[in-house]
């Protein structure tokens, strides 16, 4: 029985993990997100869970869709709009350079 215990919270662990990660990486691709919101929201996360005892996605449900709410949360909506804005040039720019590169290849 202690093996099978071993195994499932192996399981759980792994499946924790994974979804620590992918939160992570799912915030950090949020407008305005900076390594100080990253880590301030897995403190966060990491805190509710070991105070509780929960899965994250039990506490938080689906990584992607929290990592959107967390943004929202933690980041001030000027910096946010900034950073979308930004963003969008930065797009802009590189359509452009791409047309232009398929124009002088013809």
């Amino acid at each position: 029985m202690a093996k099978k215990d071993q195994t499932t919270d192996a399981a759980r662990e792994k499946d924790r993990e994974k979804w620590m990660a992918r939160f992570q990486v799912r915030l950090a691709m949020q407008p305005g997100v900076d390594r100080a919101v990253v880590l301030q929201a897995v403190k966060d996360v990491t805190a509710h869970c070991a105070g509780t005892g929960e899965h994250p996605r039990a506490a938080f449900g689906d990584p992607d869709a929290y990592a959107v709410q967390a943004a929202a949360r933690l980041v001030p909506a000027d910096r946010a709009a900034r950073a979308r804005r930004h963003d969008a040039v930065v797009d802009t720019l590189g359509s452009v350079l791409k047309r232009a590169g398929d124009v002088a290849r013809l």
